[in-house]
């Protein structure tokens, strides 16, 4: 009986080795199975400088990103990390650095983990780029921010206010527009933001002596028509000059926002006049590529 049991003993120690043994491998294979699943590619190289360095876009697709981030070394988490510490080191702050963050909050960063490593790397790297560091990593860590609308979108892209919506002048307008008072002293300048299709009707600034109106572009891509005359684009940097007495329609291209300042030319007997809509045949027709100046 005592030999059985010492047999009994060693089989149950060997099985148990033996399931311990085919459990590391099992947790092995998980992990190289989950490593291939999240296995980083990259092909921005390719996509941005593949015809004009190809040599450049495979080191940074093929070794970099292919290679040195799927190396298992060290976490991916840890490496996100290191990274975001580099590019902050060298007061690097655009849309890479953004990548970066966001690349380590997909790793499991949290809010407090990053906002410690920047504090933390600004004693060594400097105060200034932890600010800029900062401002980025509170969008991609700010989950309780609602999402942006277009016209939030739109106005991180213009330096003066879209203000409010042009409710006094919108049975003057196909779609929705908004005003913004620039300066109400001297010189009045208002800017004045269309939405995309948006656009005001046929109208004159009328006067005696001097009068009509200045604008211009500072946000999006619009167009503005004379009468009888060829439609003109706008993008910011234009300027049109509109004499008085001129019968004119001014607005939004029908993909994009658009703004301009607009001046009121100092004159005597000035009135402005309102008159009928841009049909869509003409606004299409004004839109259309072969116009575009």
């Amino acid at each position: 009986m005592k030999k059985l049991s010492v047999l009994l003993t060693a089989f149950i120690a060997l099985a148990l080795a033996t399931s311990f043994v085919f459990a590391d491998e099992r947790s092995e294979n998980a992990q190289e199975n989950q490593t291939m699943s999240n296995k980083i590619v990259q092909t921005a190289g390719r996509d941005n400088l593949g015809s004009f360095a190809p040599e450049f876009a495979h080191f940074n697709d093929d070794v970099l990103f292919g290679e040195n981030w799927n190396n298992q070394d060290i976490p991916l988490k840890t490496r996100c990390i290191v990274t975001v510490v580099a590019l902050m080191s060298q007061g690097i702050a655009d849309s890479s650095m953004k990548h970066h963050l966001q690349n380590a909050k997909n790793a499991g960063v949290t809010k407090e983990e990053i906002a410690a490593v920047i504090t933390h790397t600004a004693f060594y790297a400097g105060w200034p780029k932890a600010w800029a560091t900062f401002n980025l990593a509170k969008e991609v860590w700010d989950e309780d921010a609602p999402a942006l609308t277009e016209k939030d979108k739109y106005a991180k892209t213009i330096f003066f206010p879209i203000g409010e919506p042009n409710t006094a002048y919108s049975k003057y307008f196909i779609g929705q527009s908004y005003l913004a008072p620039v300066s109400t002293q001297q010189v009045r300048v208002v800017n004045v933001t269309f939405e995309p299709k948006c656009r005001n009707n046929w109208h004159i600034h009328h006067a005696a002596t001097g009068g009509g109106q200045i604008l211009i572009a500072v946000g999006g891509r619009g167009y503005y028509q004379e009468w009888d005359k060829a439609p003109v684009e706008l993008k910011p940097g234009d300027v049109v000059n509109i004499p008085a007495n001129t019968k004119h329609w001014h607005g939004a291209a029908p993909d994009s926002w658009f703004s301009h300042l607009a001046i009121e030319v100092d004159g005597t007997d000035v009135s402005n006049e309102w008159l009928e809509p841009v049909t869509d045949a003409e606004y299409s027709a004004a839109c259309s590529p072969t116009n575009n100046n």
